[in-house]
């Protein structure tokens, strides 16, 4: 069996399936949804009579409506399946992000490679035979272990909801950590804050929890990931350091109490609001603080205050922390370092 194994590419090992297969992954959610919110974003901005705005929007909605086959494609290469494994894994993936989510899109496609593999080129019919074991494997799983995770998330979204009916420093810091966990995990923050209609307060929780962690990551990763970690970071997705998570939980620390430190200041000081749009993005294409400046207003003291509470002191909190574990050997360097493809 290893030798068949081995001959087929199947390496059964955490390594490959927990940090290559979602780096991956994390590269095809950033090469689809994330620049595509980035692109659509930007082209929501541009006046209504301008062609360039409406060109930019309708091309961004299109690259996030692509997440699924994003990952299944990332998933696929990462696993170095051959071509007509990898082709197949389009539709794995999109019956996976369509029932599951990215994480259910993750599950569907690296399960139906791995079988895809294992029936490639072992009979006359590959051509038939491949691409349905690879499609029908990914919807089966999609199709059975995507309502678990929609569930799963369901679940989660009922304890945020508990959260944001506390009172004000209880809300702001479960809220902030939970949902900036919930950024950085592969589960779509975004869903569920519209899921449960975050606004106000709440949302404005939310919002710079989800700014630490991306703003954080950027900031306390700089030596080792540079000026393209420091952007797709900080603008892009911290879902990128999902891998290095797995290898050392120790890194989601700093960025989870910056957000958790300054949350409550913001909220209860400051009243800092936003909208459920904006609450589940963080800094990714600056979705976060253009919806903040929608329900705050366009004004300089709005203006002082995103950039102190999104920008500014995440990475200066997080940075401090980051050196205090360093320090004491529980983060080393090269922990944090990402494949930018």
């Amino acid at each position: 069996m290893r030798v068949f194994l081995k001959k087929k590419g199947i390496e059964l090992s955490w390594r490959t399936y927990l940090i290559t297969a979602l780096s991956y992954m994390a590269l095809g959610l950033f090469s689809s949804l994330i620049v595509g919110l980035i692109i659509q974003t930007a082209g929501e901005q541009i006046p209504a009579h301008l062609f360039i705005g409406g060109f930019l929007a309708d091309m961004g909605s299109l690259a996030m409506s692509l997440l699924g086959p994003a990952i299944g494609v990332a998933v696929a290469y990462a696993l170095k399946a051959p071509p007509l494994v990898m082709f197949s894994a389009v539709a794995s993936g999109a019956a996976g992000e369509e029932l599951g989510g990215p994480a259910g899109a993750f599950i569907a496609v690296l399960i139906s490679v791995e079988c895809g593999k294992l029936i490639s080129k072992e009979t006359r019919f590959d051509i038939l035979l491949t691409p349905f074991v690879t499609i029908a494997t990914g919807f089966v799983l999609a199709s059975t272990v995507g309502p678990a995770i929609g569930n799963g998330l369901e679940a989660f979204g009922s304890v945020i909801n508990w959260a944001t009916e506390q009172e004000p420093l209880t809300m702001s810091i479960l809220v902030s950590a939970l949902m900036g966990l919930a950024l950085t995990f592969p589960i779509s923050s975004a869903a569920i804050a519209i899921m449960l209609g975050l606004d106000g307060l709440a949302a404005g929780a939310a919002t710079v929890g989800c700014c630490a962690q991306m703003v954080g990551f950027a900031v306390s990763s700089f030596r080792e990931n540079r000026w393209g970690g420091l952007v797709s970071l900080g603008i892009g997705t911290s879902m990128l350091q999902v891998p290095n998570m797995v290898r050392n939980p120790w890194i989601v620390v700093p960025p989870t109490l910056a957000g958790m430190m300054l949350a409550p200041i913001a909220v209860i000081f400051f009243n800092m609001e936003s909208n459920a749009e904006g609450a589940g993005m963080g800094t990714s294409g600056f979705v976060g603080q253009i919806m903040t400046f929608s329900t705050m207003g366009f004004t300089m003291q709005v203006f002082i205050l995103i950039l102190v509470f999104h920008i500014v002191l995440p990475g200066v909190l997080t940075y401090v922390i980051d050196r205090g574990l360093r320090k004491s050997g529980r983060i080393k360097d090269g922990d944090m370092t990402i494949d930018q493809g």
